[in-house]
């Protein structure tokens, strides 16, 4: 199965296609990296380990032109996560949010906007959390009170999780919002490692509203070559196609 193209539909309902890519600071080839990005044509990516020191806005400025986007939102001041959005996107408000931080680990952060995309409205939140269960569990809680506090109907969320599906937290976020694999699944499940595939720890979550018409890692996808994917970094990505109702007047 293809996923649908981007387009927007006469009902003023819109079909984006949604990327979420951990690319570890760009560390790895950066122009694999551009390339799967480019191949999977997404309106709206999810990063998470943007670059958050010396440069860091140019190098995801730079990333973001060599796949046909701009930057949206997040990067260094949402400690990591970030947005990029194509041209299509209307950019109503953008907001970078800090997580608590814990002694002795690593600060968190979401990457959130509000965008239209014709008739549809949305909100949308990157964000890559915990490697510590307990704090991980928190952070899922914080993520669905934002989801909740955009005041958009309908929400996009994703990122890298550090959990599998089985895990507490994973299971909280999968109960309010639709986890878009279970959901509609589509090319391939595992995202880590690139080398050795074996485990589901990046998703991509939407709100009930949202009609998912395809959800996975895009192996095999026109324009992605396995090459490309293992060079690019140490996640695989994965890309979802989704039908945005228009929002209400």
């Amino acid at each position: 199965m293809e996923l649908p193209n981007s387009r927007t539909e006469p009902d003023g309902s819109a079909v984006l296609r949604v990327l979420s890519y951990n690319i570890r600071s760009m560390r790895d080839d950066t122009a694999a990296l551009a390339r799967v990005i480019s191949a999977c044509d997404p309106d709206l990516t999810l990063i998470q380990e943007a670059p958050r020191f010396f440069r860091w806005r140019k190098k995801l400025a730079r990333l973001a032109a060599a796949s046909g986007q701009v930057i949206l939102s997040g990067g260094a001041t949402a400690a990591g996560p970030a947005l990029l959005c194509s041209l299509r996107a209307t950019v109503e408000r953008t907001e970078d949010v800090l997580l608590p931080l814990t002694p002795g680990l690593h600060r968190r952060g979401l990457a959130t906007a509000v965008v239209r995309f014709g008739g549809a409205r949305l909100g949308v939140v990157s964000c890559h959390l915990s490697l510590r269960k307990d704090e991980r569990y928190e952070q899922a809680g914080m993520l669905l009170d934002r989801v909740a506090d955009l005041g958009t109907e309908h929400v996009i969320a994703g990122g890298d999780l550090n959990e599998r599906p089985g895990g507490r937290t994973f299971q909280r976020l999968a109960e309010r919002l639709q986890d878009c694999w279970a959901t509609v699944p589509w090319g391939g499940e595992y995202t880590s490692t690139p080398a050795a595939p074996h485990q589901r720890i990046d998703a991509i979550f939407a709100t009930k509203g949202i009609k998912v018409l395809g959800c996975g890692v895009p192996q095999g996808h026109p324009g992605v070559t396995d090459t490309d994917l293992r060079a690019a970094t140490d996640h695989l990505p994965v890309l979802a196609a989704l039908r945005v109702p228009a929002s209400q007047p």
